[in-house]
């Protein structure tokens, strides 16, 4: 196979790497979070960035049942519940300010000019997925995934292998593009080289993972040189 041909498809997240919603989302969990007596900080993080509403739900209830009588008890939320309340803040907040980030339009037409495949794979519902997808331009995207869509999401590997099986490609020719440690767990657990572009939450430098500051430092020579990587590491593997 050349070079050129090894790259076949780029499978990128949504929020917080091709629109800047992460700080929307960040609001509405704050919000919905504060509505409940409680307080978020830097410990929260993990179980908020890149995480399925269902996953932070779960996490602001186990809050709220270790939290004084007053916060918890007998009228403490199910996380179902909760799920609901922060989808519903999200959407609004999506539909009423959907930006994309520096360089995200013409790095998708670049890609799809070329031949190669995109798909957007994200753990945001597929309410706000749409919302998104209609901003962006459908016509950049040949599938997408939203949370509920596969058994589990992220940080499971099935968001990225639904995508690649979608699209008829061997997840080792794809690079999937993430933010968040959460999204990239997902991304190299099935077999992705990562481009990440992180968000709020560090991330570093690893074998099959390539760091960057922006989607304007993105090219296609880039990201066929990312899958390239790879393939050289796998092909000098005993």
């Amino acid at each position: 196979m050349q070079a050129t041909d090894q790259l076949q498809a780029v499978l990128f997240d949504m929020d917080g790497t091709l629109v800047d919603t992460e700080i929307l989302w960040l609001q509405a969990v704050r919000t919905e979070a504060g509505q409940l007596g409680l307080a978020l900080d830097e410990h929260d993080q993990p179980y908020i960035l890149g995480r399925a509403a269902a996953d932070t739900a779960e996490h602001l209830h186990r809050r709220l049942l270790s939290a004084p009588p007053e916060l918890s008890g007998p009228h403490t939320p199910p996380p179902a519940d909760l799920t609901a309340a922060l989808e519903r803040r999200f959407a609004v907040l999506v539909a009423a300010e959907v930006v994309p980030m520096p360089g995200a339009l013409a790095l998708l037409d670049a890609l799809v000019a070329s031949g190669v495949t995109t798909a957007l794979v994200s753990a945001s519902p597929r309410h706000v997925v749409d919302v998104v997808l209609d901003s962006l331009g459908r016509h950049r995207f040949a599938v997408s995934f939203a949370a509920g869509e596969t058994p589990r999401t992220k940080p499971a590997p099935d968001p990225y292998l639904a995508a690649a099986a979608a699209l008829g490609v061997p997840t080792a020719h794809c690079v999937a593009v993430e933010d968040t440690p959460t999204g990239i767990a997902s991304a190299e657990a099935a077999g992705c080289a990562v481009l990440a572009v992180p968000s709020d939450a560090p991330v570093e430098q690893a074998p099959g993972r390539l760091v960057v500051g922006s989607l304007l430092d993105v090219d296609l020579a880039l990201l066929r040189a990312l899958v390239r990587a790879g393939e050289d590491r796998s092909s000098t593997r005993p």
